[in-house]
C-alpha cells in the first residue's frame, strides 16, 4: 500500500445527488480522508444566523469568518467547540449556505483550509467547485447528478416519517438551490472540463462507488 500513489479525488454535483454517501464510501474503500466542503459553508451559515448577519453583508461575513474555529472530527463538524453536525441539514440552513457560499469573502476564507487538507493527497473532497476551483489539479474529478425528483426523494428519506417538509417543498427548495448555485458569478456549479459525469438516478450508492473505483484502480494498479 505504501508504494501506491495517494490520490486527490473530487466529487462535485447538485444538492441531493448522493455526493455525501458516495464520497464517504469511496474514502473508506480507499482508506482516504473525506472532506465535505458543503458542510463548511453550512457551518458559516449557522454562525451567520446565530449572529444575525445577513447573507449579503460582506463586512459582517468577513469578520465572522475571522472568528470561526472549524474542525472536522471524523463524521462530526465542530464550530467554536460545539458539535453542529445535526444542525446543518435543515432546509433553512441549506438555502442560507447557498447564499453565503456565493460571497467571495466567504469562499476566500475557506479556500486555504480546504487546500491544506488536499496538499498531501489521500483525500476525497466533496462539494460544488472542488474540481473547477479548489483542486483543479486533482487526479480524478467526478460530477454526480440525478433528476430533481430522485434527489428530492433522497432528501425526504432523511426525515422521520410525518416530520419535515413535503416532497413538493423539497423539490422547490432543490430547484431554487440549483438556480442559485449554477447562476452565481463566483464558482458556479458546473462539471470540470475533465470530469467524469455519473447520473445516479437509477443507481445505488454502491453501484456508483464501483464505477468510480474501476477508474481509480487503473491508476493505482495499472497492471
Amino acid at each position: 500500500m505504501a508504494s501506491q500513489p495517494m490520490l486527490l479525488i473530487t466529487i462535485d454535483g447538485p444538492a441531493g445527488a448522493g455526493k455525501t454517501t458516495v464520497s464517504k464510501m469511496l474514502a473508506r474503500e480507499l482508506g482516504y480522508r473525506y472532506l465535505d466542503t458543503g458542510a463548511l459553508y453550512r457551518a458559516v451559515a449557522v454562525g451567520a444566523r446565530a449572529a444575525g448577519i445577513q447573507p449579503d453583508d460582506d463586512r459582517g461575513l468577513g469578520e465572522l469568518c475571522k472568528t470561526l474555529r472549524l474542525s472536522i472530527e471524523g463524521d462530526r463538524l465542530v464550530l467554536n467547540g460545539v458539535d453542529i453536525t445535526h444542525r446543518i441539514r435543515s432546509p433553512e440552513i441549506s438555502m442560507l449556505a447557498s447564499a453565503v457560499s456565493a460571497r467571495p469573502v466567504v469562499r476566500q476564507a475557506l479556500l486555504g483550509f480546504q487546500r491544506e487538507m488536499g496538499r498531501t493527497g489521500g483525500l476525497v473532497a466533496e462539494g460544488r467547485d472542488m474540481g473547477t476551483v479548489v483542486f483543479p489539479e486533482a487526479d480524478f474529478k467526478f460530477f454526480l447528478d440525478a433528476t430533481v425528483r430522485q434527489r428530492a426523494l433522497r432528501r425526504l428519506a432523511q426525515y422521520d416519517k410525518g416530520e419535515g417538509p413535503t416532497l413538493e417543498q423539497i423539490e422547490q427548495d432543490i430547484r431554487r438551490r440549483d438556480q442559485n448555485d449554477s447562476s452565481r458569478d463566483i464558482a458556479p456549479l458546473r462539471p470540470a472540463d475533465d470530469a467524469v459525469t455519473i447520473d445516479s438516478t437509477t443507481m445505488t450508492a454502491r453501484q456508483v462507488v464501483r464505477s468510480m473505483m474501476a477508474r481509480v484502480r487503473r491508476m493505482i494498479d495499472p497492471a
